[in-house]
Formats: structure tokens, C-alpha cells, sequence
């Protein structure tokens, strides 16, 4: 017994809002009509049993007066009623009261053969009695239950209906109020509700809509205001920083020098850091976007990191071994990554004998936004230089080893780097760099993210580590800001038997 109405407890809890209002008016409903349907009943039987009485009455008395005019039953007279001196079939009750000396009746409905019976004594301890049938009445009440039924469950059919419309308009507003409410958590803190409904109606759905408004609005507003005093102190703190470092370059020599540097560094990078990622929460960053060949840009970012790292990815990610055994990206012949960084610069040659650069020393062919020297054949079609060189036919076809990108390569070397910097802080070698189509891997074999990091995402200023003073814990938030900001994607893992793994999937040009 107490199963059951645990079993209906788990059903209702597993249904919609929308079921559950349709759910409970379809009851109601239903208790209401069944009891409309019982007093109609009772009020229908009440009027066919006062009027089987009077009729069975009525055919006593001119039965009776019959009996004591002739001394017997004048059975043509009677009519449909059954009259008899003493029947056997006479309910015992009957037989009781009409020797009591009483007229009375009985009316018999439970039976297969409903009836009403009318009695009165005659004398010598005889019953006279007539027995009325109420076949016909019984199945008019038949219908008639019938008819209460139909409409009941229509009615309550109707109602369950209309139930689920008026609460689909209901849970409607509700699921784009928990929408809004969804976003606002994820950061679009310009999502509104908005007004819904009825213009001018003040229900309940209208109060939640506009109290998540001005919350929304609310925390807005005092995010801004956080945003623009971290981005105030951040900008006064770059001036006195910088002539803290002009003078720490000017002390002699030695261990406490050296502190004093590493610190100014520290709250260098720091409040270069802080600024970067109030411009991300401002979102005033945009990105330039061109395309690139994945495998060569990688092993250059890799190079100019400065952190140890296998870089991995074969031939269809545009990279190849190269006389050392080492793997080289792209161009042939330089240092470890081929492209770029430290003295062994490359630079890469225009059509009109210029040279371009890259911001932070690696050469880059603007016009193509690829690696490498180009030429035009002069048909549309045109070849990329290096070993992932591929073939354009201006058609969308390309061919060659390595996937092309359409990315931002200041800010995707901003990505890998922190990657890298935070395997190298936190994990443990060796770290690898896995380039596979359109993604990059960094993977170490430390002791992995904290699972806090992998359920909520990267928090500022926490950095799960064990150790005190490692990092500020803006390294995966800049990553993951600045990931958005050029259309990636940066997914954390933890992979088997053990290490922590970083992908950054790129969209492909």
C-alpha cells in the first residue's frame, strides 16, 4: 500500500509542469463531475421511486376496493401490476408492517428484477399486495448514467486540454525566464526577459520576469564598475612598475638583485595579465583573423615559449623529421620549429622584394596570411613554399599536408603559451604538443586538473595547486577569454593513467 503512492510521487515529480496542472485539473475535474453525476443520480432515482410509490398506491386502493366488493381479484382491472392474497415473493419487511395495520410500500431496486411493492392487511392476518415492475425505469436510469459518464469524461477530457494549453503558455514564459537566467550565468549579462503576456498584466510569471531584469541589470552594472576599477589600477600600477624595473636594472649585481627583479617581473606580468582580462570581460577585444597552416605555426609558438615540449602530429599536421631526428614545422632547414624566434630569424620574401615581420620576430606573408613564399601563376591558382606547402585553385580545393586554420596568431600564441606555462608550473614532463587537423594538444603527466577545474571551469586568482605561490591563476582564464575571442574552443582533460590535457580546437579556414 505504501508502494503505490511512493511510485505516484516519483511519477509526478518526473513530470513537466505543463502534465502536472493538466495532471491536477483532469482530478479535479473529475471529482467534481463524479460527484454532479452521483446527485443527478440520486435525485433522478428519488423522483422514479416517489412516482413507482404513488402508481403502486394508487393500484392498491382499487384493488382493495375491488377484493371488498367481490371478495376477489379482478385481475383485467389491475392493469400491469401484480396483485395477490398473501404472495410468497413478499419482502418479509412488507409482510411486517402491513400486519402492523399499516398501508406502506417497498421499493426494491438492488435485484435483478427491480420492483416496488404496496401492501395493507385485509383481514384474518392476510396481506393484500401489488407489485409494480420497474424494468423500464431501470433502464431509463441505466441511460441516464450512461449519459453522465459521456459527458463527464468529455468534460474532463476538455479540461485536461485546455489545462495543458493554458500551462504550456504558463511553463513557456518560465522556460525562457530560466533561459535568460542561463545566459546571464554564462556571462551575457545583456540578456533580458522582457515582457510577456497580457501588456499591462502584473501576474506572477510578469513579477519573476522583471525581478530577474533588474538583477540582471544590477549585476551589470556593478560588474562594469569592477571591470573599470581593475582596469583603472592595473593601468596606474604600469607606470610606477615600469620605473621599479628601470631601477632594478640599475642594481649591482647579486642574489638580492636578482629577487628584487624577479618580483617587479611578477607584478609586471601581473598587471599586464589583469588588464587583458578586463578588456576580455569588457569585450573589447577583436581578433585578426587570417589563415595559416597549423603544424609550422605551432612548432614556431612552441619554439619561442621557451618550454621544453615534444611537438608531435606527422605529415597530415605539416610537420616532418628532419635531419637531426627532430621535428620541424613548415620550412626546412632552421631551428627547432623552422619559422621563427632567436637569432636564427627567418624572414620571408614579397613579389616586390619586401620583407614582412611578425610582431614578435617571425616573418609572415600578409598577403597570403601563410607561412612561407608564394607565387602566382598567374591562373588563380597559387603555391605555398615549404615542406606543408598545398596547392589553391582558387575553387576551395587544397591539397598538401596540414589543415589551414583561420585564426588570430598573436592571440592563439597567447593560448599555447599559457597552456604550455601552466603544464610546465603545475604538471610534470614529459609535455607534449599533438597537432591533429584543426586541433592542439598540450598534455603533461603531472597530477592532473583538480576536478573542481574540469566541473566549473577556469576561476581567477585560483589555481588549484598544492603548492602556495605557484601562479596567479590567470593563465587558463586568459586562455579560455582569449579562445573565444578568435571562435576556438579549449577542452580540459584528464587522461588515462594520469597528466592533465588541454585541446584547442581551431576553426578551419
Amino acid at each position: 500500500m505504501r508502494a503505490l503512492p511512493a511510485r505516484g510521487r516519483r511519477l509526478l515529480r518526473a513530470l513537466g509542469l505543463r502534465w502536472k496542472i493538466a495532471v491536477l485539473l483532469a482530478v479535479g475535474c473529475s471529482l467534481v463531475a463524479v460527484t454532479i453525476g452521483a446527485l443527478i443520480h440520486q435525485a433522478r432515482v428519488r423522483q422514479v421511486a416517489d412516482a413507482a410509490r404513488k402508481s403502486a398506491t394508487e393500484q392498491l386502493i382499487r384493488v382493495r376496493q375491488v377484493y371488498e366488493l367481490t371478495g376477489r381479484l379482478d385481475f383485467d382491472k389491475v392493469g400491469e401490476a401484480d396483485a395477490r392474497i398473501d404472495c410468497p415473493a413478499m419482502p418479509g419487511p412488507l409482510r411486517e408492517a402491513a400486519l402492523a395495520g399499516r398501508r406502506t410500500t417497498y421499493l426494491d431496486l438492488s435485484g435483478p428484477h427491480p420492483a416496488v411493492w404496496a401492501a395493507r392487511p385485509v383481514g384474518g392476518g392476510r396481506v393484500l399486495t401489488v407489485r409494480q415492475a420497474l424494468t423500464a425505469e431501470q433502464a431509463e436510469l441505466a441511460e441516464l448514467d450512461g449519459q453522465l459518464i459521456a459527458s463527464g469524461t468529455g468534460v474532463v477530457a476538455l479540461s485536461a486540454v485546455g489545462g495543458a494549453l493554458l500551462a504550456s503558455r504558463l511553463s513557456k514564459d518560465l522556460r525562457s525566464a530560466a533561459e535568460t537566467a542561463r545566459r546571464i550565468s554564462a556571462g551575457d549579462l545583456d540578456a533580458r526577459i522582457g515582457a510577456s503576456g497580457v501588456p499591462g498584466s502584473r501576474d506572477e510569471v510578469a513579477e519573476l520576469s522583471s525581478a530577474v531584469d533588474t538583477m540582471a541589470a544590477s549585476l551589470q552594472r556593478r560588474l562594469e564598475a569592477e571591470q573599470r576599477f581593475t582596469a583603472d589600477v592595473a593601468h596606474e600600477l604600469r607606470t610606477p612598475l615600469t620605473g621599479l624595473h628601470t631601477a632594478a636594472e640599475l642594481l649591482p649585481p647579486g642574489r638580492p638583485t636578482e629577487l628584487v627583479r624577479d618580483r617587479v617581473g611578477a607584478l609586471r606580468t601581473l598587471t599586464e595579465d589583469l588588464l587583458e582580462v578586463a578588456r576580455l570581460d569588457a569585450n573589447r577585444e577583436e581578433a585578426r583573423l587570417e589563415e595559416h597552416l597549423l603544424g609550422p605555426l605551432v612548432a614556431s609558438i612552441t619554439h619561442r615559449s621557451g618550454v621544453p615540449a615534444r611537438l608531435s602530429g606527422g605529415e597530415d599536421a605539416g610537420l616532418h623529421d628532419g635531419p637531426d631526428g627532430r621535428v620541424h614545422g613548415g620550412l626546412r632547414g632552421g631551428h627547432d620549429g623552422g619559422l621563427c624566434g632567436g637569432p636564427g630569424e627567418r624572414q620571408t620574401g614579397r613579389p616586390d622584394g619586401r620583407t614582412d615581420r611578425w610582431p614578435d620576430g617571425c616573418t609572415e606573408d600578409r598577403a597570403e596570411g601563410r607561412t612561407g613564399g608564394h607565387k602566382d601563376d598567374g591562373a588563380g591558382s597559387r603555391t605555398v613554399g615549404g615542406a606543408g606547402s598545398r596547392t589553391d585553385d582558387g575553387a576551395g580545393s587544397r591539397t598538401g599536408a596540414g589543415a589551414v586554420v583561420r585564426t588570430d596568431v598573436r592571440r592563439l600564441e597567447r593560448i599555447l603559451t599559457n597552456l604550455l606555462l601552466n603544464a610546465r608550473r603545475h604538471g610534470a614532463g614529459p609535455i607534449t604538443v599533438t597537432v591533429s587537423g584543426a586541433s592542439v594538444t598540450v598534455r603533461d603527466h603531472g597530477p592532473g586538473f583538480p576536478e573542481s577545474l574540469l566541473r566549473e571551469g577556469p576561476q581567477r586568482f585560483k589555481t588549484g595547486a598544492a603548492e602556495r605561490g605557484q601562479g596567479t591563476g590567470l593563465g587558463l582564464t586568459i586562455a579560455f577569454g582569449q579562445a573565444q575571442v578568435i571562435g576556438a574552443t579549449v577542452t580540459l582533460s584528464n587522461p588515462d593513467p594520469s597528466g592533465a590535457a588541454a585541446t584547442v580546437t581551431l576553426p578551419r579556414a
